[in-house]
């Protein structure tokens, strides 16, 4: 049986470039998208069957022209990993609106726009499965963490919502929530202090946070069930992360 077009976006790093290899050594079609394709194109994979393109997903036609370039190519996208995200933290009073609503554009409307380009096509096929990468900040408040939290409640929302539009059509719609883990996230945070306190909060956990690796494999592990089953969410987090 053919494999399916797989997409997955941030895929430079983190969490979307241990997904890509996962899906990769099983031999999986893939488009993968980034603002750094030089870093994708860096990543131990096979290429043999790997389409890389830059977009920013807050970029609606430019997305959409990228998956229908790979469809094209590879056929019809069987899975779509909404996976690029922001998060810079700061306190709502002093933090620069730009950053909340630049975390807003790609957290909350980058997953919109994806879910849009795919959905109808998986709904007519009544086979797909979007997974959207959300926070355990998704439904736990934390300190300086204002509007990343808001647009991550806004990533679970859209998700249960959406699951229930399109269940009767045989589309799955997951949700992942990692915790704190080791990933480029905090290397774009401005605020100083709210940097400073969340290293602090890292070391009170013993300064190691959760292996990507192990995300990527709560990814393939909702994507390997048959079509009938829906993993709809998983929360994942180091054992020794209280909170």
């Amino acid at each position: 049986m053919q494999k399916g077009l797989v997409v997955i976006t941030g895929a430079s790093s983190g969490f979307g470039a241990e997904i890509a290899k996962l899906f990769n050594k099983d031999g999986y079609p893939m488009l993968l998208l980034g603002r750094r394709v030089e870093k994708i194109k860096e990543l131990p994979l096979n290429f043999e069957n790997v389409m890389v393109e830059k977009v920013d997903v807050t970029d609606f036609n430019s997305f959409e022209s990228a998956i229908r370039k790979a469809e094209d190519k590879f056929g019809k996208t069987d899975l779509l990993v909404n996976n690029a995200g922001l998060m810079l933290l700061g306190n709502v009073i002093t933090q620069d609106p730009n950053e909340w609503q630049t975390m807003l554009n790609t957290n909350v409307m980058g997953v919109l726009n994806g879910t849009k380009i795919v959905l109808d096509g998986m709904k007519s096929r009544k086979h797909g499965t979007i997974i959207n990468m959300s926070s355990i900040a998704g439904f736990k408040a934390f300190a300086d963490h204002a509007a990343y939290v808001a647009s991550k409640f806004g990533v679970h929302g859209l998700s249960e919502t959406i699951r229930t539009e399109v269940s009767s059509s045989n589309v799955r719609v997951s949700l992942v929530a990692p915790g704190a883990a080791e990933t480029e996230l905090l290397t774009h945070v401005t605020d100083k202090n709210a940097l400073s306190d969340y290293n602090s909060w890292k070391e009170s956990m013993g300064g190691i946070t959760l292996n990507p690796v192990h995300v990527a494999e709560s990814v393939k592990f909702i994507y390997d069930m048959p079509q009938e089953v829906n993993i709809r969410e998983i929360d994942i987090a180091t054992t020794a992360q209280e909170s």
